[in-house]
């Protein structure tokens, strides 16, 4: 089944879209496409847009000639403005986010006892799912700015960004867990975290700080007590940011190249995005290829090769030949996915000779997107 095609030029200068959130697994293309998508809605659309990755690679800075990103949306050089518009690129910092987050929801005493508390110093760098929320936080600060018409957000390989899609479930059910609510008991009553935790836990109290240590314990009960105001905060901005994922406002397009577990990964993420109600605006098939002259089948070219005494010529048809049959291949997979989404959108980016290092690149990529 043929898909619909994919309107990229009318979804990148709807004023009515304000997010692209490009997701799938990692190594299609994806950081690629969501650049190329940032420079021309720049260019072209007159958009004022940041690109968003949190993909911790560094290849948006290069492909637009930036030395680095970092946590502050810098402007990106050689964007044609002649229609209005402008292109900034970010990376998270996910645990200047969390710095962030704090010092604006708590008073300078308070944010200092945090930032100095062990248990926060961890967290805040290296736990899993800390990325994922923050990567909430982000977008949901550069959302309420209102300073930019479109923000393209680049995810992590697609299992992890389904990790982006789940951070405020799994926020609101770690702030409302058993757990948190006995460390944030000896701070509301005024008793010692140790005294609570062996009158309701005896032996198990024991065995719980010869396992852990006591002072993790310690520096445990001084993070949650330090975050206690700050809690329903977390969990009001996480659900405005959700909803914000699931508002007509954002558009959700899926990147995948030729492959088995690409393309599977691309539908294991559209069948989440529809069962969360979620706007899934197309699917991109990165690196597709294609031949000039496909009307010369891979029998035909085959046989014309076994055919001429010719050596240059037999080779050139043989080239071709297996040239057809990836095309075939590549075909054969990506209608996997379109047969089992037919109202999805889809668009495709033809092969390049090389990698794509700078903004002009980025140009022939958009161009290909809507050619």
């Amino acid at each position: 089944m043929v898909a619909e095609p994919l309107d990229v030029d009318r979804l990148l200068a709807d004023p009515a879209t304000r997010i692209i959130v490009c997701c799938g697994a990692g190594g299609v293309g994806k950081t690629t496409t969501a650049a190329a998508l940032g420079v021309r809605a720049a260019e072209v659309h007159g958009r004022r847009t940041v690109v968003l990755t949190i993909d911790p690679a560094r290849r948006l800075a290069q492909s637009m000639g930036l030395s680095e990103l970092d946590n502050t949306p810098r402007q990106v050089k050689g964007i044609d403005g002649e229609n209005g518009g402008e292109l900034h690129a970010m990376m998270l910092d996910m645990k200047r986010t969390f710095d962030e987050v704090v010092q604006q929801h708590t008073t300078p005493q308070r944010a200092a006892e945090i930032f100095a508390n062990p248990f926060y110093q961890a967290m805040s760098s290296t736990f899993s799912g800390t990325q994922e929320y923050m990567a909430m936080e982000k977008l949901g600060q550069l959302r309420a700015t209102d300073e930019w018409d479109l923000i393209v957000v680049d995810t992590p390989p697609s299992r992890s960004a389904l990790d982006f899609l789940d951070a405020p479930a799994r926020l609101s059910r770690f702030l409302d867990g058993r757990m948190l609510r006995l460390l944030l008991a000896p701070a509301r009553s005024g008793k010692s975290m140790f005294s609570l935790v062996t009158a309701s836990f005896g032996l198990f109290s024991r065995a719980v700080q010869k396992i852990l240590g006591a002072q993790l314990l310690t520096d445990l009960s001084g993070f949650v007590a330090a975050l206690d105001s700050m809690f329903g905060g977390f969990r009001q901005r996480a659900d405005e940011t959700y909803r914000i994922l699931q508002d007509p406002q954002t558009a959700f397009l899926l990147v995948a190249a030729p492959e088995k577990d690409a393309v599977r990964e691309a539908a294991y993420f559209a069948e989440r995005l529809v069962a969360e109600r979620m706007p899934l605006a197309g699917v991109v098939l990165n690196r597709m290829h294609k031949s000039e002259i496909s009307g010369l089948s891979a029998e035909r070219s085959e046989a014309a090769a076994a055919a001429t005494d010719q050596q240059m010529t037999a080779d050139a048809l043989r080239v071709h030949a297996a040239l057809m049959r990836q095309i075939e291949r590549e075909a054969s997979v990506a209608a996997t996915f379109t047969d089992a989404f037919p109202g999805v959108p889809a668009a495709s980016i033809a092969a390049q000779p090389a990698d794509v290092h700078d903004v002009d690149g980025l140009r022939t990529i958009g161009t290909l997107l809507v050619s």
